[in-house]
């Protein structure tokens, strides 16, 4: 597998992290040009006091140290950054690919991953490989560059030392390489275990406030503190063994000093060694082995940078939700053949569904909950695809299309409204970017938006909170509903939109939606069966098949389901305390 795969790189990142590892390998090796100007120095000097030979002129080697300071600081510089300055911005390419990845999945992903996992992998594990590619792999690859240069050279002077010296670090490495297969899985469960923890607060900040109501706080707080616990013992299991992985290796590392020094020794003594030759060679492994050190301390961090690479790259595994970009429709009738559907291969939600919503018609679709409702309006938007049968809007398969070419042509508003910490206009403009004010303006008095707004601080500039937490639930669908006419449509999918609002409300909203839905294709799903009265088409659900469709009153004839629903929500009206 490629450095690429591994750690979910750009090929611009795979190209800087290669040039980091060539400018961290040059600033090594630069270094052995001042252990060698000094070593010369002393030579020179050694001979002096020892053989009497003339005293050296200094300024060569002053000269020579002065030019290795100039090259040292160049290559410092270029190695810190490729290492950290280019390669930082890494991580934002790589977060803003897998959020354009996420955008093209099908919403079959999302019911299999949660907010909290998804938010682990675009912020934690972008970070932890960020790490590993700018804190080890320029690193690792340059000692490797670096004791292959050193190798050639120390080979060349003396074979026997060369050996000495050099062979604890491939030992070192290979020993710490073959702990991975011990360290991942320890790991991977320490990322685990942090995943759950996260997940407990995301629960816990959304539901705070039913924790609180059914006063059970402690309860609630006692498994988090569990999770914690858990995680945090995971995570010292883990960094112990690392620990001793580690630890373990460095020292198998700084024997090669130990061998140096005693196979230095014993050439000496027979007189096939000079103590410059052996000096020359301490003086070449220490710097060999500094930045092996480093890399044997952040290595354990590429290991984990595995595993969260593995996490980043099972987002790429997903089929993508593809289709043509070409869409012509011959009109827009919503035709559902013979569909069936289920979530996650469970039960089936659908059961060889068909009905049809014609264009200029406003089409209910009723029945009692968990009848399919719901998935149908989805399946229509293809936010899923039917698993038998057929969804076409104006005679084409919905399936063939590209899902962001197919919403051009749909406006939805579903039950659980999702707004924006923007301003009221700016979450009514997400319909139609580029529309003006006054088209703002004429789609929020539509949606009877107009007269809580002007109440607000700063009107439509007021910043409504995350997820419109300053608004009411009637006040969030109603910009929501505003959003759905702003966009102007042809086929609108209207999920409960009026579930929030009172019944004064949900008249004026009507009466708006009766007057500008005109000549488009609406589907409305409702409970109420007062919201479906003016519908054009009723289909009645029911176990997820369709055992009823017709006109309300035609409906209302037969005595079916329909007749039914409509009878006990009467009932219902009529009951007093």
């Amino acid at each position: 597998m490629s450095i690429r795969e591994k750690y979910g790189l750009t090929d611009e990142g795979v190209r800087n992290v290669k040039l980091g590892a060539a400018w961290t390998a040059v600033s090594n090796i630069a270094v052995f040009g001042g252990v060698g100007i000094i070593f010369m120095a002393m030579g020179a000097f050694a001979d002096h006091l020892v053989g009497g030979a003339p005293l050296p002129d200094v300024i060569p080697y002053l000269a020579g140290l002065t030019a290795f300071i100039a090259a040292l600081f160049v290559t410092e510089y270029f190695a810190y950054y490729y290492q950290y300055g280019v390669i930082y911005k890494e991580s934002g390419r790589q977060r803003i690919g897998l959020a354009e990845r996420l955008r093209k999945l099908p919403q079959s992903f999302f019911g299999r991953r949660d907010l909290a996992d998804l938010t682990e992998t675009l912020m934690t594990d972008v970070k932890t490989t960020e790490h590993a590619y700018s804190h080890v792999l320029p690193e690792l690859y340059g000692a490797y560059i670096v004791l292959g240069v050193a190798a050639v050279c120390l080979l060349a002077m003396d074979w026997r030392l060369a050996v000495a010296a050099l062979w604890s670090a491939p030992v070192a490495l290979a020993l710490l390489f073959a702990s991975r297969r011990f360290l991942a899985p320890l790991m991977k469960a320490t990322r685990m275990k942090a995943l759950a923890v996260s997940e407990d607060i995301q629960e816990a900040l959304e539901c705070v406030r039913e924790v609180r109501a059914t006063n059970q706080e402690e309860r609630y707080l006692d498994g988090i503190r569990a999770d914690i616990d858990a995680a945090e013992a995971q995570a010292v299991k883990s960094e112990l063994a690392t620990g001793v992985c580690v630890n373990g290796a460095q020292v198998v590392l700084r024997l090669g000093i130990a061998t140096t020094i005693l196979a230095g020794a014993a050439l000496i003594l027979d007189g096939s060694c000079s103590f410059m030759t052996l000096f020359c060679f301490l003086l070449v492994v220490s710097r060999i082995y500094a930045p092996f050190d480093q890399c044997l301390m952040l290595i354990a961090e590429l290991f984990a940078a595995k595993t969260a690479s593995a996490r980043m790259r099972s987002f790429y595994e997903e089929p993508l939700a593809q289709g043509s970009q070409e869409y012509t429709p011959a009109g827009h009738d919503v035709v559902f053949e013979g569909v069936s559907f289920s979530y996650g291969g469970g039960e089936k939600v659908l059961d060889g569904v068909s009905f049809t919503a014609k264009e200029g018609e406003v089409t209910a679709l009723v029945g009692p909950s968990g009848s399919g409702k719901s998935t149908c309006a989805r399946l229509a938007a293809r936010l899923w695809d039917a698993e038998d049968g057929h969804v076409r809007v104006g005679g084409v398969d919905v399936s063939s299309v590209d899902p962001e070419v197919l919403l051009r042509d749909f406006s939805v508003v579903f039950q659980d409204v999702v707004l924006f910490d923007d301003t009221v206009a700016g979450n009514i403009r997400l319909g139609r970017r580029g529309a003006s004010d006054e088209e703002v303006l004429a789609a929020a008095r539509a949606a009877n938006c107009d007269e809580f707004v002007r109440r607000m601080p700063e009107g439509y500039d007021t910043l409504i909170g995350e997820n419109g937490a300053r608004l009411s639930g009637g006040e969030r669908q109603r910009i929501s509903i505003a959003r759905a006419l702003l966009k102007d449509a042809p086929i609108v999918l209207l999920d409960e939109a009026t579930a929030s609002l009172d019944v004064e409300n949900e008249t004026r909203v009507q009466d708006a939606l009766s007057r500008l839905l005109a000549g488009k294709t609406v589907v409305v799903i409702a409970h109420r069966m007062r919201t479906v009265e003016a519908a054009d088409k009723v289909v009645v659900l029911e176990g997820g098949r369709v055992v009823e469709q017709g006109a309300p009153s035609d409906l209302m004839a037969r005595e079916g389901l329909f007749a039914r629903m409509v009878g006990l929500q009467r009932q219902s009206a009529e009951w007093a305390l």
